[in-house]
């Protein structure tokens, strides 16, 4: 995962062969838990959202994000380590309390810099990340999905983990119109942007349905 300061990152991973990550409240719980304790120092979060199979997060990256440091034989800058400490010690839970064994996500998580194309890809990852449990049917209104940021900037939720101050000056929303904004429908060919395609497929949601595909598809209230 390379990482330059003051860029605008999409960072996701899903599980190995698209298994579940989250079998419980408890476990969403404790995964924003580790997130707080290993990454959330070394970056500025923006937005988030934790799917069934899959996570995904739009950072802002400090100066302290890009930091190098030796781990063993191999130079990592500080967030990318910060992921790979949260996923290693979250699958350690899971495989204790699931009584299970292997590896719980694909090895590494991906980043996709939001500053290499033009500003309002920026805004499409926001957009993206919030409508995810809706377009995997999990959820008839976004509102519902406790595990996003979504709540927080809809007034609903007074969280702790989003700079809602820097989103809203960075991606350049109004946050008074957050929620028509998020439930706007994302055009095809800004949706393919927001992700390295050569790493990604879109995951399967447990409901059987594409997680958040490349297709756009009507939302609403």
């Amino acid at each position: 995962m390379k990482i330059n300061a003051h860029e605008i990152y999409h960072i996701y991973n899903q599980g190995n062969n698209r298994q579940t990550i989250f079998y419980g409240e408890e476990d969403y719980r404790e995964f924003l838990n580790l997130f707080r304790k290993y990454v959330y120092s070394h970056c500025k979060v923006l937005a988030y959202c934790l799917m069934p199979n899959h996570f995904h997060f739009l950072i802002y990256a400090t100066e302290h994000s890009a930091i190098l440091k030796r781990i063993g034989n191999i130079e990592s800058c500080e967030l990318s380590n910060g992921f790979r400490l949260l996923q290693s010690s979250y699958a350690q839970y899971i495989n204790n309390k699931e009584k299970r064994t292997g590896s719980l996500f694909r090895q590494k998580a991906k980043a996709k810099s939001m500053n290499d194309g033009e500003a309002h890809y920026q805004f499409t990852a926001f957009q993206y990340i919030h409508q995810n449990p809706f377009k995997a049917g999990l959820v008839k209104n976004l509102e519902d999905w406790h595990y996003s940021s979504f709540r927080d900037y809809a007034g609903l939720r007074n969280g702790t983990i989003c700079d809602r101050v820097l989103a809203e000056r960075l991606i350049c929303f109004n946050g008074a119109d957050f929620i028509a904004a998020i439930y706007q429908n994302i055009k095809d060919d800004l949706l393919q942007k927001i992700f390295d395609k050569r790493d990604w497929s879109p995951p399967v949601s447990t409901e059987g349905r594409t997680g958040g595909d490349a297709k756009s598809v009507p939302i609403g209230p």
